[in-house]
Order: C-alpha cells, then sequence, then structure tokens
C-alpha cells in the first residue's frame, strides 16, 4: 500500500476525528480535549458553526494535523486553504475540488463506495480514499475484500465506524479511520468533555491493539 504522501502524524495516529455541528463554542473545546487525550488529527467540518475560524486557530499549532471536511465546492478549498488546512475530505469525488486542492497543495481524501469508485477517485489523484460509508457495506470484511485486488490504494473507512472496531478495521488493511459521532458523542452540543476524553482515549488505545 502507497502511503509516500499521507502526513506522518496521520500514520501514526491513525485517527481522524470528525468534528461536525454543534455550536461554535463548543468546536475549541471539543478539540482541545481531543488532543489532550491522544487524537491530534482533527476534521473540521464546513457545516460545522464558526468552522474557519476553528481551524485557523488549531492550524497554527505545529502538534496537530488540521483538514476540512464535506469540502463540497471550489469555494470551500479557497476557504480551506485561507484558514490553514493541511488537507481536504468530501463525501464524493469531485474532480473540481480534487484539482483545486492539489494545486493549493493540499491533501485530497475523497469519498468513494464500490471498488469501481475507489479506483476512479484513486485515478484523479486522491491522497487517499475515504471509504464511505463503510459500515453500510460489512465493515472490516468489505474492506478486507476490495484491498485483495487493490492493495496499493490507501484506504480510510469512514461512517459508523465504532471505537470497539478499530482493531479489526487496522488489521483489514485501513490506513487511518475517520471517526465522528462514536467518538464525539453530544460533546458538541453540550455534552460532558469528560465522557469525551474517555473514548478519545479508548480510541488511541484501540490503535495500539490494532497494531
Amino acid at each position: 500500500m502507497s502511503t509516500s504522501e499521507l502526513p506522518d502524524l496521520l500514520l501514526r495516529s491513525r485517527i481522524l476525528a470528525i468534528v461536525r455541528g454543534g455550536s461554535a463554542d463548543r468546536v475549541l473545546p471539543v478539540c482541545e480535549t481531543l488532543v489532550e487525550n491522544g487524537v491530534r488529527c482533527l476534521e473540521v467540518t464546513t457545516n460545522t458553526p464558526g468552522w474557519a475560524d476553528a481551524v485557523a486557530r488549531l492550524s497554527a499549532r505545529e502538534d496537530l494535523l488540521v483538514g476540512v471536511g464535506t469540502v463540497m465546492t471550489v469555494e470551500h478549498v479557497a476557504q480551506a486553504k485561507d484558514a490553514g488546512a493541511s488537507f481536504l475530505v468530501s463525501p464524493d469525488t469531485s474532480l473540481a475540488v480534487g484539482d483545486a486542492g492539489r494545486e493549493a497543495g493540499m491533501g485530497w481524501y475523497p469519498g468513494a463506495l464500490t471498488p469501481t469508485e475507489i479506483v476512479a477517485a484513486h485515478r484523479a489523484g486522491a491522497t487517499a480514499v475515504k471509504v464511505f460509508p463503510a459500515s453500510a457495506v460489512g465493515g472490516p470484511a468489505y474492506l478486507k475484500n476490495v484491498l485483495a485486488p487493490l492493495p496499493d490504494i490507501p484506504l480510510i473507512p469512514t461512517g459508523g465506524v465504532d471505537l470497539d472496531m478499530i482493531p479489526d478495521y487496522l488489521a483489514a488493511g485501513a490506513v487511518a479511520l475517520g471517526i465522528g459521532s462514536p467518538l464525539l458523542g453530544d460533546a458538541l452540543k453540550g455534552g460532558s468533555l469528560g465522557e469525551l476524553a474517555v473514548r478519545a482515549r479508548r480510541a488511541a488505545e484501540a490503535v495500539s491493539a490494532g497494531g
């Protein structure tokens, strides 16, 4: 599997926390809690209130990898670049978004599901392909089956990735995992940051268990 273009921090951390929704005043406290408990790769989505400001503040730190998710337009790419994002994530494979992202020097993780879609995204220049929604097609078993004939395509399963399945996904060949609500819970809507910290530590420990 070719991972030469993927950031070292992502390859070591293996968890990409998806920060989506909630209220603007919760985004930074949630991200800080994740980071303090071992999750240092963050994807803040464009449908999160105050996302650009949050990305700009987080991107100023050298110990984090920060990107923008739900990137649907070239305008989103420009906004993400201005905020200092390192990478772009989308639910689909938009060639316009991919071209703009590469021109801006950012990683591009487009969404795809079937082998045909995954190969098309890879050929279009994806840094890695977001397999989405991973849980809808069989989870780790599906990923393992896809990678059997396509071992050189870095895959990041996303969508319904439960924390207790992290070792299985990594064993199946995932380079990293995009995890949203199973990790964040209700923290962005005022839920306990203490409970979020417990989940973040659990995710980090599961990565160690999964090798």
